[in-house]
C-alpha cells in the first residue's frame, strides 16, 4: 500500500526529488508574455484594490482567506478570469502517485483557473494554479505546494503558470514539460510598489489571454 504524503509537509528539496522537477535560471516575463499597457479604468480599479488591501494590512496580519477575498479575487476579475471560457475552482483535491517510492502526494489547491472551452472533447487546459498564504508568511513557503499542484497538469499539457502569494508579494512560476520537467521563477512582484502592482495586473491579463491549447 502506498504511503500518503501531504503536499503541505514537503520541502523544495522533497519536490525536486519526488517529482524529478528541476529549477532553471530565473526567467523574465517578456520571455513568455506580451505585457500590454493598462487602461485608465484598470489603473483606477487596481489602485482601489491595492488601497483596500493596505488598509487591512496596516491593522495587522491579513489571514489567508482575506488575502483571497481582498486581493486575489478582485485582481482576477479585473484581469478577465471571470469571463468565459475560463472557469475558477477552489480547494480541488490533487493526488500524484510516485511509483518508484511507493508514495502518493495529496493536497488541496487553493485556486485553479482552467480554460474549459473544449472540455467535452479534451481535458481542460490549466491556465494558472494559485497558492495563497497569510500576510505574515514568506511567499517562498508556498512554493513546494504550488510546484506540486502545478506539476499535475503537465501530464496533459506542455506548460502551466503558477502563482504563490501572501497578498503583498507575488511569485510567479513557469513550469514546462520536458525530460526532466523544469520550472523557472519570475521576478518577485511587490504589491505595495505602484509599478510592481501595474506589472502584476499586466501579467495576470497576459496569462489569461494566452492562446491556450491542449497537449504538447
Amino acid at each position: 500500500m502506498a504511503i500518503t504524503v501531504e503536499a503541505s509537509t514537503l520541502s523544495l528539496n522533497d519536490v525536486h526529488r519526488l517529482l524529478k522537477l528541476q529549477e532553471q535560471p530565473n526567467g523574465s516575463f517578456s520571455d513568455f508574455l506580451n505585457l500590454e499597457p493598462l487602461t485608465e479604468f484598470e489603473q483606477q480599479d487596481l489602485s482601489k484594490i491595492k488601497d483596500d488591501f493596505r488598509r487591512y494590512l496596516a491593522a495587522g496580519k491579513v489571514s489567508e482567506g482575506l488575502v483571497k477575498f481582498l486581493a486575489i479575487a478582485p485582481l482576477m476579475r479585473l484581469a478577465g478570469f471571470y469571463d468565459i471560457p475560463i472557469r475558477l475552482t477552489m480547494e480541488d483535491v490533487v493526488a500524484i502517485s510516485i511509483e518508484d517510492e511507493d508514495k502518493e502526494i495529496k493536497g488541496r489547491m487553493d485556486i485553479l483557473a482552467v480554460n474549459s472551452a473544449d472540455a467535452t472533447t479534451a481535458p481542460p487546459f490549466w491556465v494558472v494554479v494559485i497558492e495563497t498564504k497569510n500576510s505574515a508568511v514568506d511567499v517562498g513557503e508556498g512554493l513546494p505546494q504550488l510546484l506540486t499542484y502545478a506539476f499535475k497538469s503537465l501530464v496533459q499539457q506542455s506548460f502551466v503558470w503558477g502563482l504563490a502569494t501572501n497578498g503583498q508579494r507575488y511569485q510567479f512560476v513557469y513550469l514546462q514539460q520536458a525530460t526532466p520537467p523544469i520550472y523557472q521563477l519570475m521576478p518577485l512582484v511587490n504589491f505595495n510598489e505602484s509599478q510592481d502592482a501595474i506589472q502584476l495586473l499586466q501579467v495576470l491579463k497576459a496569462i489569461c489571454n494566452l492562446p491556450h491549447f491542449q497537449g504538447n
